[in-house]
């Protein structure tokens, strides 16, 4: 039989990971990429005698595909997707092109906010509980290299992007978990909101009788799309601004203490109830998972706490880029906030969290190139506002306005390509300039 030939466009982890997949099932693969492969990646394709190319996409090798696998980065609107649908040729995304080699049990992720911290701890509630469990997807590794490797799960936790989703067709994961939708890669969506709504509910839209929707009864987009729909699948509504008394959540009838837990405020909350909502589903036992619960640390530059000096706490949530992260960033601070806020704005509308900056925010400090739309929307919120373009300097500011039992709170709302390499950079320049201030 011949062998079926795959294009990827795109050389990065989903890319390769699609290309050693592929090579492992016997396909005829060849890899093109518009940029330049960076070297680990080159070096794999090299190693596993995958063809391919860089800085260029050569369409007549690109239209004798039989299947072209696209990275997700890469929008439906580009000249060589349009030409290969116009062709006939069938583009999917690298989770639907994985999916297919496996018949483990998928846990499946998404939301505008949230999702990393919630994969990760699902996957700690299952690994703790000794489920035979990968985790990839939108973190770590690909789903495609996950299945190329020898080892194969019997379960595997996956997040996904809003990107991994527009090119799925037939995956179907058992248990989906949609956490909330708020306006995000506008862009990519021609500046419709439905159409990234439409983008997110694609991780049910193959679910059967027997597979499970856990989503957020308390989100309006996620409300007003379900409305009327017909629902196949068991479904768990669960509230986003549920009362959590004395650091306590309540799911299916189960009591869980979050005090020792890493995770805090009401939105990490919501979050810990969907992981474990999932978990239980799964079989994992209670007692397992308030183990588990006082185990778990989120990854860095999410309400991370990098330091306290003379009494004022400084977090690291580099990873708010947009308005909501914020929201829910303020929303659990106890303790008067010294804010650092700014890079590239995404057309924000800063309107939902004007009333929570005039509560809880005692000092603005804006980091980035052009901060005027910041400084003109927040003026008269705070008698303190002060703009920097150097990260050092934002935490000498910051400490000069704050007090003992105040926090200062990097959530930036905004993009970080202005000043830096990307969002963990911002965080982990932050970390370093605070460090620097610890006796």
């Amino acid at each position: 039989m011949k062998p079926i030939k795959v294009v990827i466009l795109g050389a990065g982890e989903s890319g390769v990971g699609a290309a050693l997949l592929a090579k492992k099932n016997n396909c005829e693969v060849f890899v093109s990429d518009f940029s330049e492969i960076t070297k680990n990646f080159k070096k794999e394709l090299i190693a596993n005698k995958i063809d391919f190319e860089e800085g260029k996409h050569t369409e007549e090798k690109i239209f004798e595909g039989d299947l072209i696998i696209k990275s997700p980065g890469i929008p439906d609107k580009v000249p060589v997707i349009q030409e290969s649908l116009k062709r006939g040729i069938n583009v999917i995304s690298e989770i639907e092109f994985a999916a297919k080699y496996t018949k483990a049990k998928i846990i499946a992720i998404t939301g505008s906010n949230g999702k990393t911290t919630t994969t990760k701890l699902t996957y700690h509630l299952l690994k703790s509980a000794g489920v035979d469990v990968g985790l990839g997807g939108n973190i770590g590794f690909s789903f495609a290299r996950l299945l190329a490797q020898k080892k194969q799960y019997a379960f595997y936790v996956l997040e996904l992007s809003s990107f991994q989703l527009d090119n799925i067709q037939e995956f179907r994961p058992d248990i989906a978990v949609l956490l909330n939708i708020t306006p995000d890669h506008m862009d990519r969506y021609d500046y419709k909101l439905s159409n990234y709504v439409k983008s997110k509910f694609r991780i049910m839209m193959n679910q059967r009788v027997g597979d499970l929707f856990i989503y957020n009864i308390s989100d309006v987009n996620i409300n007003e799309f379900m409305n009327g729909k017909r629902i196949k699948m068991e479904t768990i509504p669960v509230r986003q601004y549920a009362f959590f008394e004395k650091e306590k959540i309540e799911v299916e009838g189960e009591t869980f203490k979050m005090a020792k837990c890493s995770l805090k405020g009401p939105h990490n909350y919501f979050n810990a109830t969907c992981a474990i909502t999932a978990a239980l589903k799964v079989g994992v036992a209670p007692k397992v998972i308030q183990r588990a619960l006082k185990k778990f640390v989120n990854d860095p530059h999410r309400l991370e706490v990098v330091a306290n000096i003379n009494g004022i706490e400084f977090i690291n949530d580099s990873k708010a880029t947009n308005v909501d992260a914020v929201y829910h960033a303020l929303l659990a601070m106890e303790k008067p906030v010294i804010w650092i806020v700014g890079g590239v704005d995404k057309g924000n509308d800063y309107q939902p969290i004007k009333k929570l900056v005039k509560d809880k925010v005692k000092a603005i400090v804006c980091l980035g190139v052009d901060n005027e739309k910041l400084l003109d929307f927040f003026k008269g919120s705070t008698t303190k506002m002060l703009e920097t373009q150097n990260v050092l300097e934002a935490v000498k500011m910051s400490i000069e306005f704050a007090e003992k039992d105040d926090v200062v709170l990097l959530s930036p709302a905004c993009a970080s390509f202005d000043l830096f390499k990307n969002y963990k950079d911002r965080g982990d320049q932050f970390r370093e300039a605070v460090q620097l201030f610890v006796s």
